[in-house]
């Protein structure tokens, strides 16, 4: 199959649309549903990115694409009681490796992953399929699928869950075009190779980045790869836990994947863990008031009365004070920034949401203020020397 005709483009008034290849077969099979023109961006920059997340730490990996950037990435370590139950696992059981990826991929930034385009870098097996079954998503890409996985996924939405098959040994054309206002652009491809070597050059006082910390540097950097610009991604134990993608400002896209990393270690304090909820309430509103719970403003939503429609017993406010005393038990958190740093204020801020390891290009003429406040908090930065823009 060279061509595949798509219902319509980016909008609904955008026709006709459809992908196809100038010479050879499309790479991909659809088993089931009809994907759309935003499905197959979001299948393709997802496959590559754990396709380089499999090949960069020989683990199985997952992501989490909304709007052509990921909610979430990570690899198949295992996890302990406290990630599964803020994942929503814990009553699975044992999970393979795959499946530990894809909850984590999810279960990071769970506001952004509703509704999500998943990838994966091995074949979907029956426990992945199951995480994915009761989550609400738009499809899946894999480079296959075991028969009973493939079964419980068509059963999705209806029946109309989409989901691609990849061949896994496709190699794209060394040179990529694409259109904007009717004039063709052409670049070759971003083949940077994201590995150790990155991470030789580090600059600041602490020169020890040890060998789980220069995975998670690997992971936030792979995923900037694919992520909008600019983009600043923390990550720790495997998985990407904040991602602030497509914002104009640097300091921007720290304070928003500093924020989303915060809420991920805060759904894991004793106080959030412990709230009861209501029997049978959705897990989009289980997930929207765990957020609004640990936000500023959850006094003001709930004070008319409304906790009664989602807790069993009004939960204790979560103080400012007793939020900040437990993000300061975060720790030996990596950072990754697809670009340099301009300002020392992004080490400040990066700071205040724990972390000790950073990876990003250098280059800036305040790179001597960039160092100087690494240096203040002992952190370790190491200077790619690469940008990882993403358009």
């Amino acid at each position: 199959m060279k061509e595949l005709e798509l219902k319509y483009g980016c909008n609904p008034n955008q026709k006709p649309s459809r992908i196809y290849m100038n010479e050879g077969e499309l790479p991909i099979t659809v088993l089931n549903g009809k994907p759309g023109y935003i499905n197959f961006l979001d299948a393709f920059n997802g496959w590559q990115l754990v396709s380089e997340l499999k090949k960069a730490t020989g683990l199985p990996a997952a992501t989490s694409f909304k709007h052509v950037s990921p909610a979430g990435a990570a690899v198949g370590l295992p996890m302990d009681d406290v990630l599964k139950k803020i994942y929503w696992v814990d009553d699975l059981g044992e999970l393979s490796p795959l499946a530990c990826a894809y909850a984590r991929a999810r279960g990071a930034d769970r506001m952004s992953s509703f509704g999500d385009f998943i990838s994966l870098s091995d074949v979907c097996d029956v426990s992945t399929a199951k995480i994915i079954k009761r989550e609400v998503s738009d499809g899946v890409i894999a480079p296959g699928y075991e028969p009973e996985a493939l079964e419980i996924l068509k059963a999705k939405k209806k029946g109309n869950y989409n989901i691609i098959q990849i061949d896994p040994d496709y190699i794209p054309a060394p040179i990529e075009h694409k259109e904007v206002f009717g004039i063709t652009f052409e670049q070759g491809r971003n083949e940077l190779k994201v590995d150790d070597e990155l991470l030789a050059n580090v600059v600041t006082e602490n020169k020890e980045i040890p060998e789980l910390a220069k995975i998670d540097l690997i992971i936030s950097l792979i995923t900037l790869k694919y992520t909008q610009s600019n983009s600043v991604c923390f990550a720790k134990g495997g998985q990407a836990i904040g991602i602030g993608a497509g914002q104009q400002s640097r300091i921007h896209c720290t304070r928003l994947a500093g924020s989303k990393a915060d809420n991920w270690y805060l759904r894991q304090c004793p106080k959030v863990l412990n709230l009861e909820f209501v029997d049978k309430i959705g897990r989009a509103d289980r997930d929207n008031a765990i957020d609004l719970y640990i936000g500023e403003d959850y006094m003001d939503v709930l004070a008319d009365g409304e906790w009664e429609k989602i807790f069993k017993v009004k939960p204790e406010v979560f103080t400012r004070e007793e939020k900040r005393a437990w993000l300061d038990g975060m720790q030996d958190v990596a950072l990754g920034s697809d670009a340099f740093f301009p300002f020392g204020d992004n080490i400040e801020r990066a700071h205040k949401s724990g972390v000790k390891y950073v990876a990003q290009p250098g280059g800036s003429i305040r790179d001597d203020n960039v160092i100087e406040t690494c240096n203040k908090y002992g952190m370790a930065m190491a200077f790619t020397g690469i940008r990882l823009f993403h358009h």
